[in-house]
């Protein structure tokens, strides 16, 4: 591809921590906020449901958001799309609707292994709407962690800082969860929300390097 070439990076999401984990490698992504219906189908393992998720989002973002000013000064449009979830001996954790849920997810995970699989969809284009996709990439990656023996009083008091909420299994590693993770095995990355090594090797074939600007 040509230097000269334009190149825009869109996240389909509105995650403040995805758009972070690509400002850390040199990215300036667009964020876009999209909804897609995230229930697991009957059957559908979490492998399987985050790949799908990601690639939903950044579909529906070029069928319902891209507008044909978007391309007017660029050549190609690149439409990143991920989901994350937690995989408890093959049950997916969600974010917890409220205190009693979060306290359940907390103590289920208390010295035990899980999971946490993302997927990943980069859709290149160069134009709105499906018609003008010409290239799509795709990935999984799964983390497996450990946490410590964790009690309810533990539990009840990390709820309290308020960083559970809105998280899947109702725990962010990159905050004051870290505490009661006693290893990791796999990318770190990929448990705060993005594998950054995987993602960057799919903008690469993409043509954004490492440490671009868009």
């Amino acid at each position: 591809m040509s230097p000269a070439s334009r190149i825009r990076l869109i996240l389909a999401s509105a995650s403040p921590r995805r758009q972070q984990l690509l400002q850390q490698i040199g990215h300036d992504p667009v964020c876009v906020p999209v909804d897609v219906d995230e229930t697991p189908r009957p059957g559908e393992d979490p492998q399987s449901l985050v790949r799908r998720l990601a690639v939903s989002k950044a579909e529906r973002y070029l069928q319902h958001h891209a507008r044909s000013d978007d391309f007017a000064d660029t050549d190609r449009l690149l439409v990143l799309g991920a989901d994350t979830v937690i995989d408890l001996d093959g049950a997916v954790l969600g974010k917890p609707r409220d205190r009693d849920e979060a306290l359940q997810m907390l103590t289920s995970l208390s010295d035990r292994e899980h999971a946490v699989h993302s997927g990943v969809c980069l859709l290149q284009a160069t134009g709105p709407g499906l018609d003008g996709l010409q290239v799509r990439d795709e990935l999984g990656v799964r983390t497996v962690l450990r946490f410590g023996r964790l009690t309810q009083e533990q539990a009840a008091a990390y709820w309290e800082t308020g960083e559970p909420a809105g998280k899947a299994g109702a725990y962010a590693i990159q905050g004051v969860g870290a505490q009661f993770v006693a290893w990791l095995s796999g990318s770190y990355s990929n448990v705060v929300g993005l594998p950054l090594y995987e993602t960057q090797a799919l903008l690469q074939r993409a043509g954004l390097g490492a440490g671009s600007m868009q």
